[in-house]
This record gives structure tokens, sequence and C-alpha cells, in this order.
């Protein structure tokens, strides 16, 4: 499983020119799931990121979650992340999970996040959605289970 998070002041996700999702402060998680993932990680990586302190105390320093500034949750399936481009130049999705395994973890992620008391919004799973985001910082992480 694999995850790239943004801490955003806001973002939105869009599907035929309509808004599907939309947040302000908080993160934009694309999720990418791994052929090989089982329903045991999915817990595991939702209370990583929302426990992932990445928001600024009153210091600067990164010591706040995503439930500690009170933010929101837009997730992103995203089986792009599993590209493989170091062999020729059209990139291989053979590690990323099939779309009927993939869905089925993704909404259940998507259930154990807000499970943890974050507000979620979603894209749609297998649409062609156009996502924009304002970066804050900006912060990225890329983040991957198991490790």
């Amino acid at each position: 499983m694999r995850a790239v998070i943004q801490r955003v002041s806001r973002a939105d996700v869009k599907v035929e020119d309509k808004v599907v999702g939309s947040i302000e402060a908080g993160l934009l998680v694309y999720l990418g799931l791994h052929h090989s993932d089982g329903p045991e990680l999915v817990p595991l990586m939702a209370d990583k990121i929302v426990n992932l302190r990445i928001f600024p105390n009153d210091e600067g320093r990164f010591d706040r979650s995503v439930l500690d500034v009170g933010g929101s949750l837009l997730i992103v399936s995203q089986f792009t992340l599993y590209g493989d481009c170091r062999k020729g130049r059209r990139p291989n999705f053979q590690d990323a999970a099939p779309p009927d395994k993939a869905r089925a973890l993704y909404e259940q992620f998507l259930e154990c996040a807000a499970g943890k008391g974050v507000r979620v919004e979603a894209g749609v799973f297998q649409a062609h959605m156009e996502v924009s985001a304002v970066n804050d910082g900006p912060v990225t992480i890329i983040m991957d289970l198991p490790n």
C-alpha cells in the first residue's frame, strides 16, 4: 500500500466537471494499492495517516496531526503510484492491485479513516478525475506499508 500525502489549505476533485469531493485545510491522500495488499494493512495505513504529525505547533515544528488541527482528508485512488518505469518508456502497472480487489480495499480505507474521527471526502474509483490542490508548505510525504 502506498500513499502520497500532501498537506493542503484546500483541495477538490471533479468528475465530468462536477465536484465530488472538497476539503479546506487537511490532507490530500493519493492511495495506491499493491496486488499483495490485504485488508489487514488498511487500519494500519489509516491510523498512520490520520495521526501523522505534519502540521506545525506554535513554534512551527511538525507536532500536530490532521485530527489535532480539525482538518479533513480528501482521498483519491491512484493505481499509477505502482507504475514501474525502470524498463522502457511506458509504465508497467503489474504491481497494482486488480480493480475489484483495489476497490474493496479503497472503500475499506475510506470507512476506516472516517471511523478515526476525521471528515473524509473522496474521489470516484476508476473515474477520470481532475484534482486541484493548494499545497501548504509545501509538505509532501510518501508512505509505504509494509515498510
